[in-house]
Parts: C-alpha cells; structure tokens; sequence
C-alpha cells in the first residue's frame, strides 16, 4: 500500500485536512506535488545519499514533502521548530545539509543560519525570487521520476542531555519506493487501523517529530485521510474529533492532561462517539491520567513505547492496561531485555537498563561513542531507560538513565514524583531535578507550572508539600519549589530538563 496506488484509485479523496482553516489536499494533489518536489529536488542534485534540512511548521504542505523526498532518494532532517539558530546550525552542519528548505515564519532565524551554513541553499515557503519554494515546485513537472529510490529520515534526538544527535537509519533493503512498511503491519495487526481507506486521522503534534511522521505515513499507505492540527489547543482537539468524525488519533500525555483540566462543561459538549482508537506515546503517562482518560473516552485509549532510533516497540491495548496499570506493555517489534549495570540480565521485577534485541539497528551519526554505549555486549541497543518486566512480560518504565538524582547516596527517579505532581488539581505540568547541594551533591527540586499562575507561592507549596508527604519516602520529597508559568517543553511533550537542570547549576556556581 502506498499514496500513489491511492492517488490512481480514489484521486479525489481528501489526503490532508488542516484543522483550523479547513484547507483540503486530494490524493491525486498530493501525488502531483510530490512529483514536483522529487524532480526539483533531483534538479538541485539531491540524490541517494544527499541530504537537506527541513524546518517548517505544520502545514498542508509539510507531509506533500515528505512524500516528494521518500521517491528522490535524499535524506529529509526534520528539525524543531523550537530550536534557536546555532541549534539548527549545528544539526545543518553535522549533517552535511546542502539544502535547507523552510518558511517565512522563521524569518528571524533564516539570516543567521545563512552565516552559519554557507553550504546551505535555501528554499522558503513565502519566500522571494529563486528561493521561493510554491514557485520552484510548481515549475517542476508533476510526472513521476524515471528512476524513482526510496528516500529516507534523518531524526536528531531533543538534545535534553546535550548536543542532539543523528539517528542514522539503515539504508533501504530494496529500490523499490512501495515497498510495505513494517509500520504498516504494526498499525494494522497490532493497533488494529483499518487498512480499507476509511480512517480519519487526527495529528495533533508537531510533524517533524518522529511519532507523527511515522504514524501519518502510516495512515496515508492505508488510504486514510490526515486531519493536521496548525497546533495544539485542548478544546479545538475535541472539537476537531466531532467536526471531521476522527476515528484514530496519535497523543502524548501532556495533552491529555491539558484536556482533563478543561472545564467539565467544555470537555462534555463534543460528540465523541466517532473516536475509534487513541494512540500515546512519548513520555510516560502517570497512572491517575490515563485512568481517567478510558473513563472519559472508553478502553479505547492505546499506548506504545518506542523511539526515534526504531529499535523496537511495545504496546498495551485498554484492557490489558486495566490489567496491569502502569505498564506499556508487550514488545510487538523486537526482543526485550532488562540489564543490571554489568550487562547480565535481570529477573522479572527488577529495575535496570531496558535493551531491544533487534536484526535492523540504526547508528548514531558522526558519533560511534554515543553508537558504542547504547550498545549492549551480546548487539542489544539501549533508548537508555530504565524499568522492569512482569511475570508476564509487560514493560514497566521507571525513569530515564540520565534524569537519575542522586542524593546522600541514595538514587532517586523523578518521573515518580512528577507523576504525583501533575495528578494534584493545581498542577498543570512538573519537572523534577537534581540541583547542586553541597552537603548531599544534589537535593530535588520541583519547577511546577500551576494550572492558575496567580495561587503560585508559599500558600501553593505548603499544599503540594502536604499532598505529597503521605505518599513519597522523606528522601524523595523537594526541598525547594519553583513556580513558573511553562516549562520547557517540546510541542512533542519531550521536556528540556538540561535547560533547568544547567540553569540551576549556574546558580549554584555564582553562588559558590
């Protein structure tokens, strides 16, 4: 299955559907200007192996693109659309980027990253004279590439522990462009989509994150039609799902959690009764959060656990869930292991190193370091999480490796405690660190963005302190509160913890 069988089968099916302006994208308009894009891409001498950068919000173009790219044979590197210029840069150039292919709305980055990557040419949607991207595409033709190759994506990590980097996918193991993703059996078998062209997909999230690019291709080799949120906002999803009759949709536990603190009133008005299944991902979902999200939308609610490097992946159905709460289930892509930290393998229930066992590993790129240490010694590769499996095999996620506090010598995992945070009815998001402490190395710090700015302070934070005191092991509980109106966060629900996590290590060193 694939978007050109489609294009010649249901032409004037809608492809792409923008949520907030409605604007409509066939398959048989989404063929044409995939080809347009192929053959100027060729034309810019883009190729097998060549790669270009492409930062753009979401739009009823960016997936047309992406489609273009998949039959030229070049590399795509998305990049967030959060990244600063020197950011972008850097991902630019270590990629070896020799064409960046963007919009206006980035106009205050775009004259810097011209500095910075003289390499770079620059197609800009929007733009002016030879870089304007409509223009250069609609001068292409709209026939297919003669020798047409499977093009493919370059992911860089968030960076929330540095420098992101590449994940380098293994090349194609055929030429040809329809060849049937794995994705697609996953989706099908496992998620349960229909493969008969009658989904309705809503993509809340940001395209150029892995979870929405995979699963929108997903949709549309199935024939399905792609409802794109511009961004998002908890009661527009709501509305879009009734407006467009959705039956699949993909989240991350933000926005369930900013759908939750609706109004009662707001969240009851839409007719949800289209909604099929519910995908989640990304980050973990604490326990009361998805509890409450099946009693609201039903045992409809799915989650996986997966990443950028495609390693493997597990999935928990409703039911199951309800069976074991907290879980991300059972691995459906690759072999599971649970390592202590010399390697040798764990026994149901206890924490370690999560490892996938797979045939097809990606490497790191222009890092074998960063490759060498995801690695295990018998070929296993690391996303670098810990948790554990049941008896039963269901993966249980405890934290990240890297976000691990270590305090009076005792470790300490954040995610536990942001889970209780985000359940009290003030919090609307938590991020739990690890802050310089002279005596213990760190002590734990809770940065809380309450749902109301206004009831931020002392009042606030004796409330929490008390919520949590009952229910968390004296070493666990912060010694310092932190209220601020956003955290950062990606639009994908990755939060940025290095940024608190240096910024308090600045302080601390001032301090010193």
């Amino acid at each position: 299955m694939h978007p050109i069988v489609h294009a010649q089968t249901r032409p004037d099916h809608p492809a792409i559907i923008m949520a907030g302006s409605g604007e409509t994208v066939t398959y048989g308009e989404m063929d044409a200007t995939a080809n347009r894009f192929a053959n100027l891409l060729r034309k810019r001498g883009l190729g097998r192996g060549d790669h270009f950068g492409m930062l753009m919000e979401n739009n009823a173009l960016f997936l047309q693109l992406v489609w273009g790219s998949q039959r030229s044979g070049a590399m795509m590197v998305p990049v967030s659309t959060r990244l600063t210029a020197p950011e972008i840069a850097y991902i630019l150039q270590d990629s070896d980027a020799r064409l960046m292919v963007t919009s206006t709305k980035f106009a205050d980055v775009i004259e810097e990253l011209r500095e910075h990557c003289p390499q770079c040419e620059f197609l800009i949607l929007g733009g002016d004279g030879d870089e304007d991207l409509e223009t250069a595409i609609a001068a292409q033709s709209g026939e297919p590439l003669a020798d047409p190759l499977p093009g493919q994506y370059m992911l860089y990590s968030s960076g929330t522990t540095g420098r992101p980097k590449g994940v380098r996918p293994r090349p194609p193991e055929t030429d040809d462009i329809q060849e049937v993703s794995p994705l697609v059996g996953l989706a099908v078998m496992g998620a349960g989509m229909p493969a008969d062209g009658s989904m309705v997909y809503l993509s809340p999230a940001p395209l150029y994150h892995a979870a929405p690019l995979g699963w929108c291709s997903t949709a549309h080799r199935l024939g399905g039609t792609i409802v794109v949120m511009e961004r998002f906002d908890p009661e527009l999803a709501l509305a879009t799902i009734e407006k467009y009759r959705v039956t699949d949709s993909q989240w991350v536990p933000t926005h369930f959690v900013r759908m939750l603190k609706l109004d009662p009133a707001q969240r009851e008005k839409y007719d949800l009764s289209s909604h099929r299944r519910a995908l989640h991902a990304a980050a973990p979902c604490p326990v009361p959060v998805k509890q409450a999200m099946i009693e609201w939308w039903g045992p409809i609610v799915n989650e996986y656990y997966a990443g950028s490097e495609g390693i493997g992946m597990t999935l928990v159905k409703a039911e199951d869930w309800l069976a074991h709460p907290g879980t991300v289930g059972r691995a459906i892509h690759g072999t599971l292991h649970v390592c202590g930290p010399d390697g040798e393998e764990l026994p149901a229930g206890q924490d370690g190193l999560i490892y996938f066992e797979n045939a097809i590993l990606p490497t790191y790129h222009n890092d074998p370091d960063k490759t060498a240490e995801a690695m295990h010694p018998k070929g296993w590769m690391t996303l670098g999480d810990i948790g554990h499996v049941d008896e039963e095999g269901f993966l249980y996620l405890t934290d990240r490796q890297s976000h691990m506090i270590i305090s009076g010598g005792v470790n300490i995992y954040p995610q536990e405690i942001e889970n209780l945070l985000i359940s009290h009815d003030k919090v609307m998001d938590a991020a739990v660190i690890g802050a310089p402490d002279p005596d213990f190395g760190e002590q734990v710090v809770a940065v809380v963005q309450p749902v109301d700015m206004a009831e931020a302070g002392a009042a606030l934070e004796e409330e929490l302190r008390a919520y949590l005191a009952p229910r968390l092991a004296r070493i666990k509980l912060p010694k310092l509160f932190d209220f601020r109106p956003a955290l950062p966060r990606e639009a994908n629900g990755k939060l940025y913890k290095r940024e608190l996590r240096d910024e308090y290590a600045a302080k601390a060193e001032v301090a010193a």
